[in-house]
């Protein structure tokens, strides 16, 4: 009789934390150096997959019926299929790569690779939310529901533009905290499934706290804009995103990255 095959428990297990920190420092090493117009492309692409999952969350928000938390517990799941894509079908969103702290902080990239990289994506990220911005007023997106999903979009950008600069920087603060650590768990599974549900509650959590994020609302906002709706500016888009990019980097660059840099990564004094 043939030996029955067992299989290797470690192939079956998640990594352990350790793991996942030197996994993500890898990865941030190779997001660093690649080539310019990569980084574009797939920085275009992570803007367009957020923006597909801010439809989802506008269209599932409408009409829903459904209590204040039950309705923001549906849409934050539904919001999460952008991050589900950007991750399992491999593109460069600048949120997550707020993680390439930890390989900055071990000396293995530049703060001049860092920043590049940052940079590209986050134009990258931004031509992406504006085209899908643009392409679903061309589709109609607006026009679903005999007009209510343009009730909502509008309600949506309305509110953004109004956060106080201090509540939009605090708020992008916990929102980042909270994408990265669905990143970092993402980096514990060993299959897509794993990976998904990783993603789902970290990402749902952040939606239904109310939190911002800043590729996200360069879809919202933009898109209220392009439809026309009373009270949403390019002055109140810029007053959004900027103090909100700043959150979304110190909540992932210094309270998950640094933070997990200092505890598996940091070498002993």
């Amino acid at each position: 009789m043939a030996e029955q095959s067992i299989p290797d428990v470690n192939m079956i297990d998640d990594y352990a934390p350790p793991r996942i920190a030197a996994l993500i420092e890898g990865a941030g090493v190779r997001k660093a150096n690649l080539p310019l117009l990569h980084t574009l492309t797939i920085g275009v692409l992570a803007g367009a997959f957020i923006s597909v999952g801010a439809m989802f969350y506008t269209v599932v928000m409408t009409n829903h019926g459904l209590g204040f938390g039950p309705a923001r517990l549906l849409g934050g799941a539904a919001f999460s299929l952008g991050l589900i894509l950007v991750v399992i079908g491999g593109s460069e969103l600048f949120t997550g790569n707020n993680l390439i702290v930890m390989a900055w902080a071990d000396g293995k990239i530049t703060m001049a690779a860092l920043l590049r990289n940052w940079g590209l994506v986050y134009i990258g990220n931004f031509v992406g939310a504006i085209a899908t911005a643009y392409i679903a007023i061309l589709a109609g997106l607006l026009d679903l529901g005999d007009g209510a999903v343009e009730k909502t979009a509008g309600a949506i950008a309305v509110g953004k533009v109004n956060i106080p600069l201090v509540e939009a920087f605090f708020r992008g603060v916990l929102c980042n905290a909270l994408v990265c650590m669905a990143v970092w768990l993402s980096f514990a599974a060993r299959n897509v499934t794993g990976k998904v549900l990783t993603i789902i509650f970290p990402i749902t959590a952040f939606v239904a706290l109310g939190f911002e994020h800043s590729i996200a609302n360069m879809y919202f906002i933009p898109l209220a804009i392009f439809a026309g709706i009373d009270g949403v500016t390019i002055g109140g888009f810029i007053g959004n995103v900027i103090p909100v990019t700043f959150g979304n980097i110190i909540g992932g660059g210094v309270f998950v990255a640094l933070v997990y840099w200092v505890i598996y990564l940091r070498k002993a004094d």
